[in-house]
């Protein structure tokens, strides 16, 4: 059967999301062997395609006045995924990172599961990327030797309790989900779990 697994990587800062998302993307038990590169869809809600300029507003942290162009562009990425059903796609962050930012920054609260109600016939499933508390801050010195941007990780106990609110997300979301223990920073062994669940889930294949 034909691989095309559809997966959505959640987690605050210093949890390897963006790692895990590049290791599944070259997974040969997620993605086929490949004897060469290829293109691969791997995407994110923390793009800051809102604005012209370095780590600005997106699709996470939009302004109350970007609400409507936040939502058509959601709208927009469900109609695509619901166009190309047959691929494979990996998500690096997307609506229940919007849902915990928005609230947490703008006392505002958004209900996606209409977006949920389109993603999980096309068979989504929901990985929360999570570590111990008392493991930020060594993730924190490991991040500072090559971030541009080191003022982001000043406030670690933003990101415990941001952590927490994405666990109460997860949990209500209609999508099948997991949570992976990143406290060791062996990415390559949370890729092998993220894939053991796939398999097991039967989440390598397009529903029928």
């Amino acid at each position: 059967m034909k691989l095309c697994p559809k997966v959505i990587l959640e987690g605050t800062r210093l949890t390897h999301k963006t790692d895990i998302a590049f290791a599944l993307n070259e997974h040969p038990r997620v993605v086929g062997p490949r004897k060469y590169p290829y293109h691969s869809p791997l995407i994110s809600a923390e793009w800051c395609a809102f604005t012209n300029f370095p780590w600005g507003r997106g699709l996470i942290n939009f302004e109350p006045r970007e609400e409507a162009l936040a939502m058509e562009t959601y709208a927009t990425w469900a109609r695509l995924f619901e166009l190309q059903r047959y691929y494979s796609w990996i998500v690096d962050r997307f609506h229940v990172s919007t849902i915990v930012y928005q609230r947490r920054a703008h006392g505002r609260s958004y209900d996606f599961g209409w977006l949920e109600e389109r993603l999980r016939p096309l068979g989504f499933r929901l990985v929360l990327c999570a570590r111990r508390p008392e493991t930020f801050a060594a993730a924190r010195e490991e991040r500072l030797k090559v971030s541009g941007n080191p003022g982001q990780y000043d406030r670690l106990e933003d990101f415990i309790a941001e952590q927490e609110e994405m666990r109460a997300v997860v949990r209500r979301s209609r999508l099948p989900s997991l949570e992976v223990d990143v406290s060791d920073g062996d990415v390559a062994g949370a890729t092998g779990r993220i894939a053991d669940w796939l398999e097991a889930t039967g989440g390598l294949y397009a529903p029928d």
